[in-house]
């Protein structure tokens, strides 16, 4: 069997450790192996993981024991479809109940030594419980996924995401650091801070930008209205995560052609940090699911059982170097598609060729068509004209759902007449969205702008429903 670098339970890395400037690979035979030898030998680790979780989270063998299961019978990635998923409002009920980090932490609590956490802004936040050995791990392994972007030791790489609760900032920050490259943590989310960015971008001659795709666009428009070109930033690569748009074609565009860089797509989820193990290697639209960093499944979102190469479905992750709070087959409910390991891509893992492009509890249907908000952002964002924003409205009238898009528009670089452009936008979006949509131009600068993440779905229908409930007799 093929020797992996640095492949161990629990991990341990060398702390010197460094590829030579011009290698592609961090660790060239895990990254660029036969997947099925690489997928034999993660069997091995999730049997490990899964009994360190049995022996040390009473979480887990609880879980297992009510499924009749226990980590012995798991011989094969086939019968791992077996394992019952985790799902998030698990995890924040445990730890209602076993406060502070839930009963799935595997360490003594004393042995945490960093805590980050979700904002809490749709329900009770979830505590990360971080010991010294998983952030180093982490940072390891970002600093992997990192080199792959072509990111060095040379660069100056600028986070520009909250440096906070907010898993991103660190986990971004963290691997620039192991990889070797100068950390300039300015941060996001103060007032003013948009164009003291740009300037401090300019000054300290950042090479890397990290972020969100709709706080790079927001950079854009902010050197714009300050004369500021921004290609003379001398910005190199930008890398993202936190939202959807490095793998959309029309966003990535904007921010190639606003900046001139190299654009990388990454990012799962907080909870299974390194959440880079979605992470791009070229510039180009996709990721690469790094399956020896966290197992990712692509499956059923009914029964959870994995799909075929080719398939949409539900991502579910399983870590396979965590050892404080490791999480075994977490349902993400987010949507896409993957494609089988191809080496003429450079490294033989599944491929995402569109990223993470939405998740199940965004999805919404109008008149019997399940429309995701990626698929509209994509339309308004591509066309001439397009002004910075937009939102999408579902409201409900009478018996019907409609369908709203409220686009700022720019006559100026429309080419078009307002409502040629109208019927332009509602063209394309009836051909992607098998369904019409109402489109109304807006104003540039109507709606407010982002520095993290972008939301831009507003749903009337409930206000339509309460109303409905007060008017009948």
């Amino acid at each position: 069997m093929t020797q992996m670098e640095s492949w161990a339970w629990p991990p341990k890395y060398d702390p010197d450790y460094r590829p030579p400037v011009d290698q592609d690979h961090w660790f060239p035979v895990r990254e660029t192996m036969d997947p099925d030898e690489r997928d034999e030998q993660i069997l091995g680790r999730i049997q490990q993981v899964m009994a360190y979780a049995w022996d040390n989270s009473p979480f887990y063998r609880k879980k297992w024991s009510d499924a009749g299961l226990e980590p012995g019978d798991i011989t094969s990635l086939e019968a791992f479809d077996a394992v019952p998923v985790v799902r998030k409002d698990e995890m924040r009920a445990d730890q209602a109940a076993h406060e502070p980090y839930g009963s799935y932490l595997c360490i003594d609590p004393r042995d945490v030594a960093h805590i980050n956490g979700t904002s809490g802004t749709t329900g009770r936040p979830t505590a990360f419980g971080i010991n010294q050995l998983d952030w180093s791990s982490i940072a390891n392994a970002h600093a992997r996924v990192m080199w792959s972007m072509g990111i060095r030791p040379d660069d100056v790489v600028l986070i520009g995401s909250p440096l906070a609760l907010y898993w991103g900032s660190w986990g971004a920050y963290i691997g620039a650091e192991r990889l070797g490259a100068t950390v300039f943590p300015f941060g996001a989310g103060t007032q003013g801070g948009s164009l003291r960015t740009l300037q401090w971008m300019r000054q300290m001659r950042a090479t890397v930008f990290y972020g969100t795709p709709s706080y790079a666009l927001r950079l854009a428009e902010v050197a714009i209205e300050n004369d500021i070109d921004p290609t003379s930033l001398g910005l190199k690569k930008m890398f993202f995560s936190g939202e959807p748009g490095a793998s959309v074609p029309a966003i990535r565009q904007r921010i190639i052609d606003a900046f001139g860089v190299e654009v990388y797509d990454s990012g799962s989820m907080a909870e299974v940090a390194p959440w880079m193990h979605l992470g791009a290697s070229k510039n180009e639209p996709g990721v690469f699911c790094w399956q020896d960093l966290v197992y990712t499944e692509v499956c059923d979102p009914t029964t959870f059982t994995r799909l075929p190469y080719g398939a949409e479905g539900t991502p579910i992750y399983t870590t396979l170097e965590r050892t404080a709070q490791p999480m075994i087959r977490l349902l993400s409910n987010d949507l896409t598609r993957w494609e089988a390991p191809d080496p003429a891509r450079g490294r033989t893992y599944p491929f995402l060729p569109n990223g993470i492009y939405g998740r199940i509890d965004e999805m919404f249907q109008i008149r019997g068509e399940n429309v995701h908000p990626n698929a509209i952002d994509e339309v308004v964002m591509s066309v001439p004209g397009y002004a910075g924003e937009h939102r999408i409205v579902i409201t409900r009238e009478s018996a019907m759902d409609e369908l709203v898009v409220q686009v700022e528009f720019d006559p100026a670089k429309a080419g078009m007449s307002d409502d040629a452009w109208i019927e332009h936008v509602s063209a394309n979006l009836r051909t992607v969205l098998g369904v019409g949509a109402t489109v109304i131009a807006m104003a540039p600068n109507t709606f407010d702008r982002t520095e993290f993440k972008a939301r831009r779905v507003v749903d009337d229908r409930k206000l339509f429903e309460s109303v409905e409930r007060k008017v009948s007799p």
